[in-house]
């Protein structure tokens, strides 16, 4: 993309309302504009890294043989009024009546609408173990919205629900979700480490929640400083196997790790003291298992193998789409902007002309950006004609990974400057090697 050619709102100040470094470089970067209170429209730039996040969560939920659907925004009460939620859930359902005067909602979660998709269709426990997901836009009306996307009222969420025969297979899913979140966290350049969590309007007894150390963290969270150097890397994990996904469970939560809400000063102070460590943290998921809660209520059975009528046990498994924008920008940024890590950067490497008119610059550069389309990379060429500091403020401020900065000079002895934003490090090289390198990078992730 030329940045001549694209729609990327730079503020030059810092909107009052911004109060975290997410909603303060999300604003100034262009990424998002507020519609009304914790809603927010999505402008390209933040849209082109909101889809990366989706491809991962997609691709990971794939690999564990997740099916992914796409359920409606709206729900009936009914159905909520089956599980005995519609009144329970409280202040945050935004609750309306169609024109007929039929009770709706805009969904917060959809434990009920994918009970009733089920029940609907499946009968044999020959059909199971099945698990339904859907990337989706949620609504719940907070009282208080703030932080920009961090705690708004309209999120996008991966919401996962399994269903099962036995508490075993249904226990066997809720690792199998734990493993696929480590990965996909993992992709996203996140260490988000499971903490024993409470079920809160879900309900279940088993739940743990993944939170990301931040300063700016709601939560405040207990834990062994051991589980940050717990990594699961490029391992390979055979979903099928019981084995498997339970070894990776007992790896990443068998040292304490607590959300304020179930910790356990007894059992913390068991824990040498030296890696006692209290810290605020950013939920970005969160997993459950809540046994036949839904299907007993709602009537979701299948016949077992005993020709016996027996409900499925279930859980539900969310991952904060949106919301992970902002807790990587919290956990990656600094004083200048943003810093992308590789897997989710909205352009792969940045370009930036120092002399845009020169022959020998412009063409340069346009080699530059063909060669990296032609490798399969996404480049962004600055090719306004704006001073040098303007454009590397733009560049430091929405963070890509990698810049090449093209200038008469270098060019002069045949090289062109390639930069990490994370370390700010800088190399000359020549074009072809700088083309290398970073098409190198990018094919490691």
């Amino acid at each position: 993309m030329r940045l001549s050619r694209y729609f990327m709102p730079v503020l030059k100040e810092t909107p009052a309302e911004a109060q975290i470094a997410s909603h303060r470089y999300m604003l100034r970067a262009g990424m998002i504009k507020q519609s009304a209170a914790g809603i927010y429209n999505w402008l390209p730039l933040g849209l082109k890294v909101l889809r990366k996040i989706e491809q991962i969560v997609h691709e990971e939920q794939a690999k564990a043989g997740h099916i992914p659907i796409l359920m409606s925004t709206v729900q009936s009460a009914d159905l909520w009024r089956e599980s005995g939620r519609y009144d329970a859930f409280g202040e945050e359902m935004l609750r309306i009546s169609d024109r007929h005067g039929r009770d709706m909602l805009y969904g917060p979660t959809n434990e009920e609408a994918v009970t009733d998709i089920f029940r609907a269709h499946v009968n044999s426990y020959k059909d199971l173990p099945l698990t339904l997901y859907q990337i989706q836009w949620k609504f719940r009306d907070e009282i208080r919205p703030r932080f920009g996307v961090m705690r708004g009222r309209e999120f996008l969420m991966k919401d996962g629900y399994n269903f099962d025969l036995t508490k075993e297979d249904a226990l066997h899913a809720y690792n199998r979700h734990l493993v696929t979140y480590l990965r996909s966290y993992e992709r996203m350049g996140l260490k988000a480490i499971p903490m024993r969590a409470d079920g809160g309007a879900i309900g279940g007894d088993y739940t743990h929640e993944f939170l990301v150390l931040a300063q700016t963290g709601e939560s405040e969270v207990f834990y062994d400083s051991q589980v940050t150097d717990l990594t699961f890397g490029d391992r390979k994990i055979d979903f099928d196997s019981v084995e498997e996904c339970e070894a990776v469970l007992q790896e990443f939560t068998s040292r304490y790790a607590r959300t304020d809400e179930t910790h356990d000063e007894a059992l913390f102070n068991e824990i040498p003291e030296e890696r006692r460590a209290t810290a605020r943290g950013i939920e970005v998921g969160q997993i459950f298992y809540f046994g036949t809660k839904y299907s007993e209520s709602m009537g979701a059975t299948v016949v077992d193998a005993d020709q016996k009528q027996v409900p499925v046990h279930m859980g539900s498994h969310g991952i904060g789409v949106s919301r992970l924008l902002g807790a990587i920008i919290e956990s990656s940024h600094d004083d200048k902007g943003i810093i992308w890590p590789e897997g989710v950067t909205p352009f792969h490497v940045g370009i930036v002309n120092l002399k845009q008119g020169d022959d020998a610059a412009d063409a340069a550069c346009e080699d530059l950006y063909k060669a990296f389309v032609k490798a399969g990379l996404d480049p962004l060429y600055d090719d306004r004609k704006e001073r040098a500091g303007g454009k590397f403020a733009t560049m430091d401020l929405i963070g890509l990974p990698w810049r090449i900065t093209v200038g008469p000079r270098g060019l002069k002895n045949g090289v062109v400057e390639l930069t990490s934003r994370k370390t700010g490090e800088s190399e000359e090289l020549s074009p072809e090697a700088a083309i290398a390198k970073v098409v190198e990078i990018y094919a490691a992730h």
